[in-house]
């Protein structure tokens, strides 16, 4: 497993596999136009040519925002996700970021595990953030 920057060419398979993740999927278009945004830095991890998984964050300043977490359903328990997170905290690091956040719908569970096994703590809920009105819990790391 590699783990590596997204590629403009990696679009097509990342939003493939943003559909077959997310209830609310980001746009070819949305996730396109990432490249155009100095703020935004996208890791893929990659198996035998295949796109096991993709994660974004944006910084600001000093603190940061997971986007986008995605590990395809083949992969998910394998330390896939973790290895994402890590090289996008790497990232958040040598930016200057101190503080990282990212929401995560309360029914994931598996999500909200690994991110509490990285040190992530909930800071408060958002009701019916989603669009089907699932509540979110925002997380947060200090770095």
């Amino acid at each position: 497993m590699t783990v590596r920057g997204w590629k403009y060419q990696d679009i097509l398979a990342i939003s493939e596999l943003e559909r077959e993740c997310f209830k609310e999927p980001w746009s070819f278009r949305t996730l396109a136009s990432t490249f155009a945004s100095p703020a935004f830095f996208g890791l893929t991890a990659e198996d035998g040519g295949e796109i096991a998984g993709y994660g974004g964050i944006t910084v600001a300043a000093d603190s940061a925002d997971i986007e986008n977490i995605a590990v395809a359903e083949q992969y998910r328990r394998a330390g896939v996700g973790t290895s994402l997170m890590r090289g996008l905290e790497d990232i958040a690091r040598k930016q200057g970021v101190k503080k990282i956040f990212l929401e995560v719908r309360v029914s994931n569970f598996a999500a909200m595990k690994m991110y509490l096994n990285l040190g992530y703590a909930g800071v408060y809920a958002r009701t019916r953030y989603y669009a089907d009105g699932e509540d979110c819990l925002v997380m947060a790391k200090e770095l």
